[in-house]
C-alpha cells in the first residue's frame, strides 16, 4: 500500500516551507523509521530464502509417500507440476528441487541456511527496535493507532479498490475517499499488523530454536510443531504484504519513493495544510 494514497497528513507532519506556489513541503518519516523501513526488505529476503532451505530439511506439511518417487513434500510436488506443465522446463534436471532452487538458497544447504537465518533474525530484531524508536521519537506511532471509525473507513476503501478497475475500463469518475489522517484505514491496519507479526515471528522463532529452555513459550503457541506452523504462515504474511507494497510505492511515483528515502514530500496542497494546522 502506498505511503501517500491519502492526500492528507496529520497535524504535526506539515512544515511551512513552500516548495512551489500553492504547495508545501511535508515532513513524512523520522530518520530511524526510514532506515529501518528500507533495511527490512533485504533482511526479510534473507530470512525467507534461508527459511525455505531450512523447510527443505524438515517439511511442516507432508503427505503419504508417492508410490513411484517416494516424495512426501508438497513443495516438491509443486516443482514437479511446474516442470511438467511450463514450456521449456520439461527437461529440468531435478523437478522436486525446482522450488528450492529458485526460491531459497537451494536444497542440501541446511547448515549455511541456519547460520544465515539467525544472522538475519538478530538483524531483524535490532532493526525492529530502531523502527520502534523512530516511531516514538518522530511521533509516527500515533498514525498507526486504530480509530473508532476504522471499520467503516476500511469498507469505503475496499469499495474504492474493488471499483477502481471497472471505473478505469468504463472511463467513469471514481473518487478516492477523503481522510484527514496520514494513512487510510486499510493502510493503518496493514502497517499496524506488520510489527505485531514481527513480534510473533521472533517469539515463534525462539520457541522453535530453544523448545526445552523456552518450553513455556512453545506451549503458548500450542507446542513445538504448532509454533513451526505459526512461523511458516507468518512468512507468507510478509510476502503478501511486502511484494504489493513495494510495487505500489514505485507505481505511485517519485514523490512517494522520495518520502521514504529523504523523509519529505511535496504532495500537500496549501489549503489542506492550513486545515490540518487548525
Amino acid at each position: 500500500m502506498s505511503h501517500s494514497t491519502s492526500a492528507h497528513n496529520e497535524q504535526n507532519s506539515t512544515s511551512t516551507l513552500p516548495a512551489q506556489p500553492g504547495v508545501l513541503v511535508a515532513k513524512k518519516h523520522h530518520l530511524l523509521v526510514r532506515w529501518s523501513h528500507s533495511l527490512n526488505v533485504p533482511i526479510l529476503l534473507g530470512l525467507i530464502l534461508s527459511g525455505i532451505s531450512i523447510y527443505w530439511a524438515s517439511q511442516i506439511y507432508r503427505h503419504k509417500p508417492d508410490p513411484i518417487s517416494g516424495n512426501v513434500d508438497v513443495a516438491a510436488d509443486i516443482g514437479i507440476w511446474i516442470c511438467a506443465h511450463v514450456p521449456g522446463l520439461h527437461h529440468y534436471s531435478s523437478p522436486p528441487d525446482w522450488i528450492y532452487n529458485h526460491m531459497s538458497l537451494g536444497p542440501g544447504m541446511l547448515a549455511l541456511a541456519l547460520r544465515l537465518h539467525w544472522l538475519c533474525a538478530y538483524l531483524f530484531m535490532l532493526n525492529g527496535m530502531l523502527y520502534v524508536a523512530g516511531l516514538v521519537m518522530g511521533g509516527g506511532w500515533r498514525s498507526l493507532l486504530p480509530r473508532r471509525t476504522d471499520l467503516f473507513d476500511a469498507l469505503r476503501m475496499l469499495r474504492y479498490y474493488l471499483g477502481f478497475p471497472f471505473a478505469k475500463l468504463t472511463r467513469c469518475t471514481w473518487l478516492h475517499p477523503r481522510f484527514n489522517t496520514k494513512y487510510n484505514a486499510l493502510q493503518r491496519a496493514a502497517y499496524f499488523s506488520v510489527p505485531v507479526a514481527g513480534c510473533l515471528s521472533v517469539a515463534t522463532g525462539w520457541a522453535i530454536h530453544k523448545p526445552m529452555q523456552f518450553h513455556w513459550l512453545a506451549a503458548l503457541f500450542g507446542g513445538y510443531n504448532a509454533a513451526r506452523v505459526w512461523h511458516f504462515w507468518l512468512m507468507w504474511l510478509y510476502i503478501l504484504f511486502v511484494v504489493p507494497h513495494v510495487i505500489l510505492v514505485f507505481a505511485d511515483g517519485w514523490d512517494t519513493l522520495r518520502s521514504v528515502i529523504v523523509g519529505w514530500s511535496t504532495r500537500v496542497k496549501r489549503s489542506e495544510a492550513i486545515a490540518n494546522e487548525r
